[in-house]
């Protein structure tokens, strides 16, 4: 299974389209993103990240959604895990 997570572009480095880099903000963690397959991206924009490799930018609604149904992923039903 293959999985994408969004987070945010802080900081872009570099000019050249296939080396461009940026810092991204995962809900607090900061990562550094190839940009290979996004040249559009642009600070402030919201991407999905595979692998260290943004491969698209997505609006902020759709980025919070994803964040809830991965949050939703990761809790366990209410009634369960706890003892």
């Amino acid at each position: 299974m293959c999985l994408a997570v969004p987070g945010r572009v802080e900081v872009i480095d570099g000019d050249d389209p296939l080396l461009r880099t940026a810092r991204v903000r995962f809900d607090g963690a900061r990562r550094r993103v190839q940009l290979v397959y996004t040249p559009e991206a642009e600070v402030g924009d919201w991407v999905l990240v595979h692998v260290g490799f943004a491969i698209s930018v997505i609006d902020e609604a759709a980025a919070h959604r994803t964040l809830e149904l991965l949050d939703q992923v990761a809790s366990p039903p209410v009634g369960e895990g706890s003892s």
